[in-house]
């Protein structure tokens, strides 16, 4: 069995595909679910995602080989001090966090000697939709799953949890802390906070159930990320400020531009502006 006991901090849409897919590959003996919403581990337990649970994070990584931590993360440094003098000698650690700086200031500062098995991570997939009952096995198949190993960081820890998201069948790659927030800013933290800022300027406007009532398949695709949720996205647009304002006055730059060409009818710019995206969208859409 490649996972004897694998541990779950946080059995929501992530952590709980992440159980689905193992028990689909047959890799765990034994999968223990910990959070702090009795109702949710219950039902992740009828759900089959799970085979026990435990609301005291000391307690569920009790012998457990692999411990995955997938709490928000404004959570993360407090749970680091709860489990680190519970965890076994040998226990591989690894998180789902969608920044990882400060996740990785956490470990270093609350994990003391376990440091070196830990492999900071995060997979590249999700929905707007949050809890267990969202969860499916599926989730990460043909998805992209980012590992941040540190310079501390043990080669066979590194390896194995590398094997685990395969199982998942995800691409993994790895790729510094660093370059991981800049991208993820630009990629995933920038329009998470555009959606929320359009949607919430139109619900301010005098005529919006009218708005609301017309909005056509455009606005609802770019706008769905909008209902994730509040909180999980509050901590990360806080976690990775200094490369969300960075990309952010970019975008701000851009628009501006964007405007003016509107205020003075220079049709070209704006038909530059527009087949530029288009040309970029295209190329993405293949890749």
């Amino acid at each position: 069995m490649f996972i004897e006991r694998l541990t779950i901090i946080g059995v929501g849409l992530i952590g709980g595909s992440l159980a689905r897919a193992l028990k689909r590959a047959g890799a765990c003996g034994e999968i223990v679910g910990c959070g702090r919403n009795t109702a949710n581990l219950q039902h992740a337990i009828e759900l089959g995602v799970i085979d026990r649970y435990d609301t005291n994070p000391a307690v569920a990584v009790k012998d457990a080989d692999r411990v995955v931590v997938a709490v928000p993360l404004g959570a993360m440094a407090d749970l680091f001090a709860a489990i680190r003098d519970a965890l076994s000698p040998q226990a591989i650690i690894t998180d789902v966090g969608s920044v990882k700086a400060t996740v990785v200031a956490d470990a270093r500062q609350h994990l003391g000697q376990h440091l070196p098995r830990f492999v900071p991570g995060h997979p590249i997939a999700g929905t707007e939709k949050s809890g267990v009952a969202a969860s499916f096995a599926e989730l990460f198949e043909n998805h992209r799953v980012i590992l941040t190993p540190l310079p501390e960081t043990d080669s066979t820890a590194h390896a194995k949890i590398k094997t685990m998201w395969q199982l998942t069948k995800a691409e993994v790659i790895d790729m510094s802390v660093e370059h991981h927030d800049e991208v993820l800013a630009a990629t995933s933290h920038l329009p998470h906070l555009l959606a929320y800022s359009l949607v919430d300027t139109l619900a301010k406007m005098e005529e919006r159930s009218e708005i609301f009532q017309y909005a056509a398949g455009g606005f609802r695709d770019f706008t769905r990320i909008a209902s994730s949720e509040p909180r999980m996205w509050h901590d990360i647009t806080l976690a990775n400020r200094e490369a969300i304002l960075k990309v952010l006055d970019r975008f701000n730059t851009n628009l501006a531009e964007l405007a003016d060409a509107i205020r003075q009818g220079e049709s070209q710019e704006i038909e530059n502006t527009f087949s530029r995206a288009k040309a970029a969208r295209d190329k993405l859409s293949t890749l």
